[in-house]
């Protein structure tokens, strides 16, 4: 062949390869979420909790960082007065989270006086940030008052100055989308410059210590439509693991291997789920498969062996970590809330990759349990870990390290943008809640109404007006723990059989497919009026966990639809330790209105320790540490004792012991 010929020839393939690859990278999620400000919930569960966040939390973490000096580090780092650095690099970050909270919340309702304050803020940070674009008050601070001068990036194994970029370019995109003013993207946009020319080839190989900056740099990217910021997200997942320019941080950073070689979750647990957050991101706008298939590795590691039934992660309170394979402890699970909301994040992403309801499976349980359980009901009040058993404890109001309280305060918003999804001219429904929506797809538009009071209720009535009568589909979600499946593995399972069946009928009439990856597809052609309703089996059952989960033996957990139960102090004179929950205990739920306001609580007959026994209550795990300091306890002997070594499962005995010993009601000996 010519050489000319066959020159012109690798001109056209190549060209013809970045083609395919321009219409594959960018491509983005081929489901794309409902904005939570476009999703209105009309009373119920979640629409008060978001009132709450709104009117009490935002405005708490905001004066609360006031007080303790995280406002003042931006005004000691813009020269406006003296002062020393923070005792912690992240600080800066609770400011950060407050102000994206703060911009969510007025996304969905105007407030002057928030804006206003919010507006004040910005302009200091503005003013803190240094000529060139960086932005750390920890060690501008150091620099300019001789305490101890660092050299930008020489610790990134322990500082926080990307992570801290992370929560600064979600908090600027968030205001800019919310209010359309732009002085804190341009800080962002400032700063992710300067970056742009400290890290990549040729430049900086090392990675930050704690993930965070990749979502937000996605975050940027679609803000500003500047695709270094994308591949500077894939940059700094690409060189974990990898020794090239910088001494490896070890597993509990997530730098033990490459990313794309990670099958298992491990070290601490809010970096982690950072990181597979903004794996997925890159992988799905990037158009790089390998961090989706790896996230998903990992995600198969985590339910089937390190979730808790709560669906909180990290067990260990040493390094905020994941434990081993089946490591759940009660007493001593660490289950942060930051964990809790990874979790939720990247389960999200996950379902949004692919359409799989499991995911969503997963996210509920979080946000029901795990999540709600790190605010107080009147939202001013926090856990920062979230034990699945005490002996007292009380929630502070703030936290040294405070990354959990504003981090509830800028979920809490988001959880709207969870309950719709549209693809093509499709409609996914995933969450219930008392709502209206008009959702967009295409040349589709269809306004969604909910009539529930789910979680307490498990009937739904979905009324559904498209802008004119056309077909399409509407996928109704159908929760794992309606067929039988508390998580998508076999890490945990009900004891009783389910009590009725998931029903989901349009017009009245029974709709007679079955759910398939966890969703009923309903098409056809859709007029103004068509009803949907779902029935969900809502009777209490008993949860038990594998066998190989030492402090699950001989115990069971309760759960009713997505919420998790407890026992609490409050509810049992007889005691915490003293009840024995008999798998022959008939169990019932009622609403009480006037209880933790507003709850269904389980009541049944208990065995007692000491004696013939009497009446237990269980109430909502997220609801536990609101009424003082007293007992709690979500897993509960259902044996006697000296049952606790007999068979766990048919066919299997368990003759070992945990490390903790044998529970016999309650204590470990």
């Amino acid at each position: 062949m010519p050489s000319k010929l066959l020159a012109l020839l690798c001109v056209v393939l190549l060209a013809h390869s970045a083609a395919a690859m321009s219409s594959a990278v960018g491509r983005g999620y081929p489901l794309e979420p409902i904005p939570a400000e476009q999703v209105e919930l009309s009373g119920g569960f979640w629409a008060d909790k978001l009132a709450v966040n709104c009117e009490v939390t935002v405005p708490h973490c905001l004066t609360k960082c006031e007080q303790t000096g995280r406002v003042g580090n931006f005004e000691t780092a813009a020269g406006l007065k003296e002062g020393r650095k923070s005792r912690h690099g992240f600080d800066d970050t609770d400011l950060y989270k407050t102000i994206e909270a703060a911009a969510l919340c007025l996304a969905r309702d105007s407030d002057p006086k928030l804006e206003q304050q919010a507006d004040e803020l910005i302009k200091l940070i503005a003013a803190a940030q240094e000529d060139d674009g960086y932005l750390y008050t920890h060690w501008t601070i150091s620099r300019k008052s001789g305490e101890g001068p660092f050299k930008r990036f020489s610790r990134l194994g322990s500082s926080h100055e990307l992570y801290n970029a992370g929560h600064l370019y979600e908090a600027a995109v968030a205001y800019y989308r919310a209010t359309g003013k732009r002085q804190l993207l341009d800080v962002a946009v400032k700063n992710a410059d300067y970056l742009l020319g400290q890290f990549g080839s040729g430049r900086r190989q090392d990675p930050p210590g704690h993930q965070e900056i990749e979502i937000g740099l996605v975050k940027l990217y679609h803000a500003t439509g500047k695709r270094d910021y994308l591949d500077l997200a894939d940059f700094f997942l690409d060189a974990r693991g990898r020794a090239k320019g910088h001494k490896l941080y070890g597993a509990y950073s997530q730098d033990h291997v490459p990313v794309l070689e990670q099958d298992q979750a491990v070290g601490h647990a809010v970096r982690a789920t950072y990181m597979y957050t903004g794996m997925v991101d890159v992988g799905m706008y990037g158009g790089l498969a390998g961090y989706l298939r790896a996230s998903q590795r990992i995600w198969e590691d985590v339910v089937s062996k390190k979730l808790y039934v709560t669906g909180a992660v990290g067990a260990s309170r040493k390094g905020e970590a994941f434990g081993g394979p089946y490591e759940l402890p009660n007493a001593e699970a660490y289950c942060e809330t930051c964990a809790s909301i990874g979790n939720i994040l990247w389960n999200h992403r996950l379902f949004l990759a692919t359409g799989e309801g499991k995911y969503v499976d997963v996210l509920e349980r979080v946000l029901y349990n795990g999540f709600l359980s790190g605010v107080s009901l009147s939202g001013d009040r926090f856990f920062y870990p979230n034990p699945l058993k005490s002996e007292g404890a009380s929630r502070p109001d703030w936290y040294k390290c405070a990354c959990c309280p504003p981090n509830v305060a800028r979920l809490m918003p988001q959880v709207p943008s969870f309950m719709y999804a549209v693809r093509g001219g499709d409609v996914y429904v995933n969450l219930y809640a008392a709502s209206r929506a008009v959702l967009k797809s295409g040349s589709n538009t269809a306004r969604v109404t909910q009539d529930t009071t789910y979680p307490w209720d498990g009937q739904v009535r979905i009324s559904v007006e498209p802008d004119k009568s056309r077909r399409f589909s509407i996928f109704i979600r159908v929760p794992g723990w309606a067929v039988d499946k508390p998580v998508p593995s076999g890490l945990y399972r009900y004891l009783e059989e389910t009590a009725g069946a998931a029903v989901v009928s349009v017009n009245g009439g029974i709709v007679a497919s079955k759910a398939r990856s966890g969703f009923v597809r309903i098409h056809r052609r859709w007029r103004k009026g068509d009803k949907i309703e779902v029935s969900l089996p809502m009777a209490p059952r008993r949860v038990i966990a594998h066998e190989k989960v030492a402090e699950g033996r001989g115990l069971v957990a309760v759960e009713r639809g997505p919420v998790v139960y407890c026992a609490e102090w409050a509810d049992n004179d007889h005691g915490v330790d003293e009840i024995r929950l008999p798998d022959y205990t008939a169990l019932e739920a009622r609403y009480r209105p006037d209880l933790l306001g507003g709850v269904v609580v389980v009541t049944g007959t208990a065995e007692s320790c000491r004696d013939s026994g009497g009446g237990v209550m269980l109430i909502p795990y997220y609801a536990w540490a609101n009424r003082g300091e007293g007992k709690m306890a979500v897993w509960l002997p259902n044996k006697d004792p000296e049952q606790q070594t007999k068979s766990t499962s048919p066919g299997r005995e368990v003759r070992e012991t945990s490390t903790a010993g044998v529970l016999f009601c309650g204590r470990f000996r």
